[in-house]
């Protein structure tokens, strides 16, 4: 009752905070052809720039949205939306993704739909300005050089060749303090403007179109960034400078109150865990032998023998080949399993669907609304049906590796190590096709911290590593789903 209690306490608390940075301002939802754009703005706005907002590769608007809160409250208009192939966006990415003309340029034409339609939007005064991350940080600056009717640039973990020594026009550059050779970069295009200029100073006057800064946001990454009070802060003054406003309301650095959130989830995991029916008698351990056979083979195979086949057959950057890595790896393992007589044995059915849908629609309906895009398009449910074969497989495979959470800690650490390992031989194997895979380990890492501990519980409760491997294969099939960008080839 504890366990409930502080769970449910502190995901409320963290709700009500969430839903607080909201306040004030009306938040609605249009369309710019098939990309879906939210407005956030105050109610009573009459005169303001509009704020274009972009993602990076695998976002979305919602992990945007400290920015987009904290310019809204600031009295700007701001669109955010989602890239192609990207969140709620249906169309697919296509082009050549390493040529300027390919993806890029088809992303910069997409920004510039959203711009010309933030334009015309009530309250809107004639002036706009641009915000990326990461990949979509290279695509504003280009858009910018132009699109002059961008008055400013605001590029949040930077990476682009394009920039000149004056273009694009009134450029901020924010990199977290821990992204080294994303700030090294930034101080290479502030000092195309000012040979000795240092991070944290301003060269030329953002009110005469000729500004440029790089700032470093403390203690955070390529994701922290996105929460951080000081970028938050940073952006919020160097438009005010640009625009010449002055600027009140709250700054919206939510990042705090999410993982206060996700945490209070997972602790009221815990006690609606011991609410599931308890299955058979707790299995036989399983010998370390066995268990590291389990384990270090298929990470062994598994890479080695994919390298030698195309597994290119979903409409999304590298899924495929994930969802196949998945279905051999789980499959050796439990082969392996077999042949020393470990069995998957009775399915704890009802147990299984219910942490299935505690993961999926409540752990992620709050991700939607407060972190990134986690309900799909309808396009993806197949591809979260192909990944589905695969995640159970490996999912099934390390809950009988690790006894339905019976195993001591050092064994699960050694099973999920193994499998990322895998993954990241897969990578050096065959870097150039499969170095999107990069970008999804940190999420397969994080799915193991949040859900395979959400997952002891439900195995010890219920004795069913069946059970536990098909509620964490789903709920990692689906994450994946919603993760990955659509992409098309033609």
């Amino acid at each position: 009752m504890v366990a409930a209690g502080v769970g449910g306490i502190l995901s409320l608390f963290a709700v009500w905070h969430l839903e607080n940075a909201r306040s004030g301002l009306s938040i609605e939802t249009l369309s710019v052809g098939s990309t879906p754009v939210t407005v956030y703005r105050q109610k009573d706005v009459t005169s303001a720039p509009a704020i274009v907002i972009t993602h990076g590769f695998a976002g979305s608007r919602q992990l945007m949205e400290a920015y987009s809160l904290t310019l809204a409250q600031a009295g700007y208009v701001v669109a955010a939306f989602d890239f192609k192939g990207h969140g709620r966006n249906p169309v697919p990415m296509s082009g050549d993704v390493e040529a300027i003309d390919g993806t890029t340029r088809l992303l910069m034409n997409e920004i510039g739909a959203v711009t010309d339609v933030a334009l015309g939007l009530p309250g809107v005064d004639g002036q706009v300005a641009l915000l990326g991350h990461s990949m979509a940080s290279d695509i504003i600056v280009r858009q910018a050089m132009e699109d002059r009717r961008v008055r400013a640039v605001v590029a949040i973990s930077m990476f682009s060749e394009a920039v000149t020594a004056t273009e694009p026009k009134n450029l901020l550059i924010i990199s977290g303090e821990w992204e080294a050779g994303l700030r090294r970069d930034g101080l290479k295009n502030l000092r195309l403007a000012e040979g000795s200029a240092s991070e944290g100073e301003t060269v030329g006057n953002p009110a005469e179109d000729n500004g440029r800064r790089a700032v470093v946001a403390p203690h955070v990454e390529h994701v922290g960034v996105l929460y951080s009070q000081t970028a938050l802060e940073e952006t919020r003054t160097w438009l005010d400078a640009v625009f010449q406003r002055s600027s009140t309301g709250a700054v919206s650095a939510t990042g705090g109150w999410i993982l206060l959130l996700l945490a209070g989830l997972v602790v009221l995991a815990w006690p609606l865990s011991k609410l599931l029916p308890a299955n058979d008698p707790e299995p036989p351990a399983i010998r370390l032998g066995v268990f590291l056979s389990a384990v270090l083979v298929p990470a062994v195979i598994t890479p080695a023998v994919l390298s030698l086949f195309e597994t290119r057959f979903l409409p999304v950057l590298v899924a495929d080949y994930l969802a196949v890595h998945m279905l051999v790896y789980g499959v050796l393992s439990i082969a392996i399993l077999a042949w020393y007589g470990v069995r998957i044995g009775r399915i704890a059915w009802l147990s299984a669907l219910a942490f299935a849908v505690y993961g999926i629609f409540v752990f992620g309906g709050a991700l939607d609304r407060y972190v990134a895009s986690f309900m799909p398009v309808g396009d993806r449910l197949p591809i979260i049906g192909a990944i589905a074969i695969g995640a159970i497989a490996t999912m099934t495979a390390d809950s009988l590796a690790t006894e339905a959470g019976r195993a001591w800690f050092f064994r699960v650490i050694l099973a999920r190590g193994c499998f990322l390992v895998s993954l990241a031989a897969a990578v050096a194997l065959d870097f150039e096709r499969l170095f999107f895979l990069i970008m999804i380990i940190p999420i397969i890492l994080l799915y193991f911290i949040l859900f395979g501990l959400m997952g002891g519980w439900v195995g010890r409760r219920t004795h069913s590593p069946g059970a536990t491997g098909l509620a964490l294969g789903l709920i990692l099939a689906w994450s994946l789903g919603v993760s990955f960008p659509l992409f098309s080839a033609t």
